[in-house]
């Protein structure tokens, strides 16, 4: 096998009819010129290969942008969103929140508050009203996509002042039709939170902790998931919610979860904000929920920015213990707006992180604001269906140093599977490695590269990656 080396910088013109193309030369096996030059490779149409796998949309980013227009907003991306290979749409916090038309809907006042109410100086709120909220449900099932409702059940805020006997002092934890909860569902006492007859507390509460939910209460219990009108009842069965991402799991037991997808099911993701691959792990088994991979997250960040070093990429993640569960990402609403360096994944490698994930297993998410801007949108495009069709088999990590990383998916029978090649070094690099395919022609179906390659009749073949960037090689149309 050779070593690492610097791709050759000679190019040869390619003449063809009236067109004049740059060819890439990397080996003398591998690129061709005769007088009479043989056709040149063409990419396959990847949707013969459709492996069944989508990617979910994160639909929103923080403090979205014009206010109570964002429903409508969405509405008019659907089609071209299914059309590019998304299977679900996660939405933000649908409700009121106390901050009104400013909140993005992690500060819960009253659950059923879709955009109809007057209380909190606003009737929609920030992302508009209840009707214009179905519309948009119902044109993503026109368009075969499922809609994930983001719910937070560790706090509530905006009731009204009541005095507390379990703290000996007022707290804003009166919430009735005139106090937070115009919709008259799910009215809550101090009795709701803790402290309280029960307990102290439960797991964490580090936001609104005087408002934080007591699970174990059989009324909150009721009122959130067993009832008839409970939440997760009238999101599903009324509003047509085919999902779940729930927030801030680390507050509350993951039998929580449980009993919640026990009683209503649809698909679910916890946000257990923990890059501790095995915690990750263990929330899973316990919660019987899928889980954001962040171990994968702060991997490819370490990988990528904080070390530059690819063999970081060998550490633990959730998606190699349970790939099936692991919800991967590059990028969300949180981490976007993150100060700390070490909780976001910088702009010049964010292609690279995407890469990634897009061919490896688990569920990827796409980042609103990365797929609406135009420097990224061609590059997600292509690796959507790069992931929707070849990106399957088993993975196989052909070559991994400090620049480099090689991985193959060995695919099918009916599927030709692909190798990935990620070069963080500052020049172009080339790698022999052993494919799957013999005598046959390689194209990059990422875009980053126009050369193309010829494997031996053992499967040999010397793949190449330009310089801070990626390539995806599978077999071309002929």
């Amino acid at each position: 096998m050779k070593t690492s080396q610097q791709i050759s910088t000679n190019r040869i013109v390619y003449a063809l009819a009236w067109a004049l193309l740059l060819w890439a030369c990397s080996s003398d096996e591998q690129h061709y010129t005769t007088d009479a030059p043989e056709p040149l490779p063409v990419k396959s149409d990847l949707s013969r290969f459709d492996n069944g796998e989508r990617v979910m949309m994160q639909a929103f980013y923080w403090d979205v942008e014009p206010r109570f227009e964002w429903w409508t907003t969405l509405t008019g991306k659907i089609e071209d969103w299914a059309a590019s290979g998304i299977d679900r749409i996660w939405l933000p916090v649908a409700t009121k929140g106390q901050s009104g038309e400013y909140s993005m809907g992690y500060d819960p006042s009253d659950y059923f508050d879709f955009g109809e109410f007057d209380q909190h100086g606003t009737v929609p709120t920030r992302f508009g009203t209840r009707a214009q909220l179905e519309t948009l449900i119902r044109e993503a099932h026109q368009n075969g996509l499922e809609v994930i409702a983001d719910i937070v059940l560790n706090h509530n805020s905006g009731g009204g002042e009541e005095f507390n006997p379990y703290r000996n002092k007022n707290t804003y934890t009166h919430f009735d039709t005139t106090h937070g909860n115009a919709s008259g569902k799910f009215d809550r006492s101090y009795k709701d939170f803790h402290p309280n007859s029960l307990h102290d507390h439960d797991e964490e509460a580090l936001f609104f902790e005087e408002q934080d939910l007591c699970h174990h209460q059989p009324r909150v219990q009721e009122w959130l998931w067993k009832g008839e009108n409970s939440v997760a009842h009238y999101y599903k069965d009324r509003m047509k919610f085919d999902g779940w991402r729930f927030d801030y799991v680390k507050g509350f037991g993951p039998w929580v979860v449980k009993a919640w997808n026990d009683e209503v099911g649809g698909f679910s993701v916890g946000e257990y904000w923990d890059g501790n691959a095995p915690d990750l792990a263990q929330w899973v088994e316990d919660s019987g929920s899928r889980a954001f991979d962040f171990a994968c997250f702060y991997k490819l960040d370490e990988a990528l920015d904080r070390q530059k070093d690819l063999r970081v990429l060998s550490g633990d993640m959730l998606r190699k213990i349970y790939p099936d569960k692991a919800v991967t990402f590059v990028s969300n609403h949180d981490t976007e707006k993150d100060e700390n360096p070490e909780n976001n994944i910088s702009v010049t490698n964010k292609m690279l992180a995407y890469a990634y994930i897009l061919t490896h297993d688990g569920y990827p998410t796409i980042f609103y604001s990365d797929f609406e801007n135009a420097n990224y949108r061609t590059g997600l495009r292509a690796l959507i269906r790069i992931h929707n069709s070849i990106a399957s088999g088993d993975i196989e990590i052909l070559y991994q140093s400090e620049e480099e990383y090689i991985m193959k998916r060995h695919g099918s029978e009916d599927n030709p599977g692909l190798i990935l090649y990620m070069n963080i070094g500052t020049s172009n690099r080339q790698h022999t490695v052993s494919s799957n395919w013999k005598n046959t022609k390689l194209v990059d179906y990422a875009g980053r590269t126009n050369a193309w390659l010829i494997t031996d009749d053992q499967g040999q073949v010397t793949i190449e990656a330009p310089a801070h960037n990626f390539a995806v090689w599978s077999v071309s149309e002929e």
